[in-house]
């Protein structure tokens, strides 16, 4: 096999999202997740505050996700960014609170907008557009429903990108 072969994208990849998209499991799951916000117990820190009701508790995240920033990472490893980068989504106000966070202004600040499912859907196809490799996800334990509410919209405008799920808590 060239070396090219080996440095070039699969043409006959499919994220498993898109199966699960086709089948209407992705949207079931969707559903299921968000259901659950009316009494978080998304994370490990089990406040059961009800957050479609924009209440917030221990993460300081209600209804709708809050991102931090998102751009092509090129500070990944090489097999995830490329050389076009990781299409990263840094969501703020993580739930894990560690002492030592090296990403503590991005992970805990308070300078991260409320990004509802539409504008998140967007972000991910303008990494998409732009060339990225995948889409990244950090720090996203405490907001995986609102991620799937997004996801849904985003592969309905053509999204098919691999999805990266990347915890702060694990660098």
């Amino acid at each position: 096999m060239a070396l090219s072969e080996y440095l070039l994208p699969s043409t006959d990849f499919e994220p498993a999202y898109l199966k699960l998209y086709r089948t209407g499991e992705l949207l079931q799951r969707t559903k299921q997740a968000l259901e659950e916000l009316d009494q978080c117990y998304i994370c490990p820190r089990n406040c059961g505050v009800d957050r479609l009701a924009d209440k917030t508790a221990t993460c300081k995240t209600g209804r709708y996700a809050q991102v931090s920033s998102y751009f092509p990472h090129f500070g990944e490893e090489d097999c995830l960014r490329g050389w076009r980068g990781s299409g990263t989504i840094f969501f703020s106000m993580c739930n894990l609170r560690c002492v030592f966070c090296q990403n503590f202004d991005i992970s805990q600040a308070y300078r991260s907008s409320e990004t509802p499912p539409e504008r998140l859907a967007k972000m991910m196809l303008e990494l998409q557009d732009i060339g990225c490799h995948n889409i990244n996800f950090v720090t996203p334990e405490h907001v995986v429903p609102q991620v799937l509410e997004a996801l849904v919209l985003a592969v309905a405008d053509g999204l098919k990108l691999p999805i990266v799920y990347n915890r702060l808590d694990l660098i």
